[in-house]
């Protein structure tokens, strides 16, 4: 089948999902008010809480809930045939990921801009809140702990690669400040930023940076582990409008430029796809497509990571309310899109179906060098560009996304921490540095603790990210459910996806478990039981929440 088949149809759905759908969700779900004081102007401080040019804040979202995953899910997942991949990146973008990342924002707009953790103790109960936020933290370590794994790596491997993605920190400081600072309007400043980055791409392939081999004790890719976190530490302390807005900002718009040149290049080229649609002989020790495919392509379809930056950096900054469609959904719109091309690159970006069977030989060995390989394969074939740059154009784009979640998600943490000190009134976690220091502490301890000096330990608990990210996502559209119930609203549009999400969420961790015990992995096993069972008791406190709060709503 030639790809460009599929490209329209997936363009053609996730653009009707996002004029269509999303504004019945915003009119009669939501019910948006572009009156409401939002917490970006009630609360500004100008550090967390600052009101934000919707485009600007766009990007933030997009990049900071994007990162690798939507590239690392779809490429594996395709080992099933790439039909179902597509199906459920189409149907996740428009009636899950939309109305899930959507209603974050909304619901911690309307609360102060409290996390969607916090307002569990308000929405369901304080024991479910305290256990959620465990979830949570333990989430957001094991993803901040990876990426940092996943940037080192690609630096070592590499080092082209190093001057692009730091440059990209020294634009994203220049054009805070002259947007903030000196009211520069943003057109200027986004188109030469941009010149800027891709343009650092020539100049990373004539100096490439490596650090020593060994520097006390430790090799090339812990040192730039630690200097990541380093990194990670001060960017989490910053003002939001000096670093992470503009740098989120700046990769979002290289994005919509690697999408574009994707797309076009498949439109230009009209490769056909060489994987089977359906794969009726996966290799050996391939689990089963269900449930197993909705865990894996979690970020492109559905992830409860997005409900933690929608809640936690994205409604501390919302201009308007109405403001929080274009954001949420369009952004979770994008990352389909993201998921979608990926699905496109590892189908129809080899040679024959013996070559996709070979590099598809053996389960969960495939992810972004994969994506690399095909992605540059087909925009060679479609535009006048060489397979080389435009490797490493791709490369230098995932490693930036895989920063700019890091980034987020150490902030996320720091939120999380200070909202304990608030919850249990300890005053000396309630200080951002002490909170700061305490989250990035927490990720260098998996990194090192689990991982001796070779600094890979957040690897060791990876496996456990699929399943743990997704029931958080169902979690979250359980709080938002009680939420509409409570304000007598129809409820099912979260209420479906939510039950969906969660009965393969978990059917996929009992899965799990059973493989972590015959395979020995008792330390994950114990972790992954930990997670089903906090997920459990918050979602019997949950169920028991809405049918209080249903029940409520019919009596009146």
């Amino acid at each position: 089948m030639p790809a460009i088949v599929p490209a329209l149809i997936g363009i053609t759905l996730i653009a009707l999902g996002y004029f269509f759908y999303s504004k019945f969700i915003a009119e009669k779900i939501y019910q948006l008010d572009p009156e409401f004081e939002t917490p970006a102007h009630a609360l500004r401080d100008d550090i967390d809480f600052i009101p934000t040019n919707r485009v600007v804040l766009w990007g933030h979202h997009f990049t900071a809930v994007a990162g690798a995953a939507p590239i690392i899910g779809p490429a594996i997942a395709v080992i099933w045939g790439w039909l179902p991949a597509f199906i459920w990146v189409i149907a996740g973008t428009i009636f899950f990921a939309g109305v899930h990342d959507f209603g974050a924002v909304w619901a911690s707009v309307r609360n102060e801009g409290r996390s969607i953790g916090s307002l569990t103790g308000d929405v369901v109960s304080h024991r479910a809140r305290t256990l959620f936020l465990i979830v949570i933290f333990f989430l957001l370590m094991m993803v901040n702990a990876v990426f940092a794994v996943s940037i080192s790596n690609a630096f070592v491997a590499t080092p082209s690669s190093v001057i692009p993605a730091w440059s990209a920190i020294a634009v994203a400081l220049v054009i805070g400040v002259l947007i903030y600072r000196m009211g520069v309007p943003i057109l200027w400043p986004t188109i030469i930023g941009t010149i800027i980055l891709y343009a650092v791409i020539y100049l990373g392939d004539q100096v490439p940076v490596s650090l020593p081999e060994t520097f006390m004790g430790l090799g090339a890719a812990p040192q730039w582990i630690i200097i990541l976190f380093v990194y990670a530490t001060i960017a989490s302390l910053l003002p939001v409008w000096l670093l992470l807005q503009p740098r989120d900002y700046i990769n979002g718009i290289q994005l919509i430029i690697g999408l574009g040149l994707l797309f076009g290049a498949v439109f230009a080229a009209n490769p056909d796809i060489v994987a089977p649609m359906y794969n009726t002989a996966v290799p050996e020790g391939t689990p089963p497509l269900l449930p197993l495919l909705f865990v894996t392509i979690a970020c492109g379809a559905l992830s409860g990571f997005h409900g933690l930056v929608a809640s936690g950096t994205t409604s501390k900054q919302l201009d308007k309310e109405t403001d929080a469609r274009f954001v949420g959904y369009l952004g979770s719109s994008g990352e389909g899109l993201l998921a979608l091309v990926t699905i496109l690159a590892v189908s129809a970006g080899f040679a024959s179906l013996g070559e996709w069977q070979t590099t598809y030989a053996e389960f969960g060995l495939t992810g972004i060098p994969t994506f690399v390989e095909g992605g540059s394969q087909i925009v060679s074939d479609g535009t006048p560009l060489s397979k080389e740059f435009a490797a490493t154009l791709l490369a230098v784009m995932a490693v930036l996304f895989a920063g700019t979640t890091m980034d987020a998600g150490v902030r996320l943490q720091r939120y999380i921490i200070q909202e304990w000190g608030t919850i249990y009134k300890i005053p000396v976690l309630q200080n951002g540095y002490i909170a700061t220091f305490g989250a990035v502490a927490a990720c260098l301890a998996l990194a090192f603790g689990a991982g001796g000096r070779s600094g890979q330990g957040g690897m060791a608990i990876w496996p456990l990210f699929g399943t743990t990210n997704q029931l958080l996502a169902g979690l979250t559209l359980l709080v938002l459910s009680v939420m509409l119930v409570k304000l007598k609203r129809r409820y099912i549009f979260t209420m479906v996806p939510m039950v969906f999400v969660t009965t393969m969420s978990f059917f996929a961790a009992l899965y799990q478990l059973w493989d972590l015990f015959n395979s020995g992995s008792y330390f994950l096993m114990a972790l992954d039981l930990v997670v089903i069972v906090l997920a459990i008791f918050v979602i019997l406190e949950s169920g028991s929440a809405f049918t209080r709060e249903k029940r409520a709503a019919e009596a009146s």
